[in-house]
Order: structure tokens, then C-alpha cells, then sequence
């Protein structure tokens, strides 16, 4: 498991961070490393109770802060086949990352300036459920006008610890 940032609210440049202590941001980083580090040995790191960081840690998962999740290689779990997916969006794009957020594959959706409108992150089983994926699911939201698909060759990192700052 690993402690990253949430995606339940979504940050926008008007959005004001959340204030953090330095011990705050040091469980947070505690649980970076390790996610399944226990309260006890966190709080020793970081000299408080182990009562006092389940504490921390609860009002940082409730305020939406972080959440602690168990991050999986998707080939030992079967979907052979990951990828990006460039799309540009005609009228409300917020309506388009709304839409392909409520689809099982999409794992990951931002809205960026640029070449593309949206970006998604999808993980399938296959080529084919890729395509159908494309064809019969994301082409066919409403707005979308274009597809550009960058599919995943092998994953060469990924690290969830870049810190609190």
C-alpha cells in the first residue's frame, strides 16, 4: 500500500492547500515509504502516539488529504494491456472526464491544456477489450471528438513517495 494524494476532490489553481504541520507531513511520508507501516513504529518516527497519528492519519483521509491504497501490477492481474488516451473535446470537457470516470477501465482522468483536452489512463484485459473499450465506450461520449491512443510497452516507473514539500 502506498499513501498518495486523493482523487475524490478535484484540485483546481483557485483551490487553497490544506495548511500541513512538519508531522503531519511526516506520516505522510511514513506512509509513502511503506503503507503498511504500523501506527506504533510511524509514531515513533515522528514522536507521537501511536493513538495520536491514527488520529492524524483519520483527519488527513477524511479531509481528503491522502488515502492509503494497495497499489497492484495489473499483469499479475491479468489486463495485459494499458494505456493513454489523448481526447479532444468539443463543449464541456468537465461533462466528458465526468463520463469516462464512471467507466471501470479508466483508472485515471485530467483535464490538461495542449494538444489533447483530456487525458485518460485505462487498463484492459486485452487488445480487443481495448478496442472495444475505444469504439463502443469513450468514442462514443458525447463531445468526443478525436482519439489518440499511446498504449503502454512496459512500465518503467512508477514511485508514489515524492513527498509532502
Amino acid at each position: 500500500m502506498n499513501a498518495a494524494p486523493t482523487n475524490s476532490s478535484p484540485r483546481s489553481p483557485g483551490s487553497r492547500p490544506q495548511q500541513l504541520d512538519a508531522v503531519s507531513k511526516a506520516i505522510i511520508e511514513q506512509l509513502q515509504e511503506d503503507g503498511r507501516r504500523s501506527y506504533a513504529e510511524i509514531g515513533k518516527a515522528v514522536g507521537l502516539s501511536e493513538a495520536a497519528v491514527r488520529q492524524r492519519v483519520q483527519k488527513l483521509t477524511e479531509a481528503g488529504v491522502m488515502q492509503v491504497v494497495a497499489v497492484t501490477d495489473p499483469m499479475q492481474l491479468g489486463f495485459y494491456r494499458q494505456a493513454m488516451i489523448g481526447l479532444k473535446v468539443t463543449g464541456d470537457t468537465t461533462a466528458v472526464a465526468e463520463e469516462l470516470g464512471r467507466i471501470p477501465s479508466v483508472d485515471y482522468v485530467v483535464l490538461t491544456a495542449g494538444s489533447f483536452d483530456v487525458l485518460a489512463e485505462v487498463v484492459c484485459e486485452n487488445d480487443d477489450d481495448l478496442i472495444e473499450l475505444l469504439n463502443k465506450r469513450i468514442r462514443a461520449i458525447e463531445g468526443v471528438l478525436s482519439t489518440e491512443t499511446f498504449v503502454y510497452l512496459r512500465l518503467h516507473k512508477q514511485f508514489y513517495n515524492w513527498g509532502t514539500r
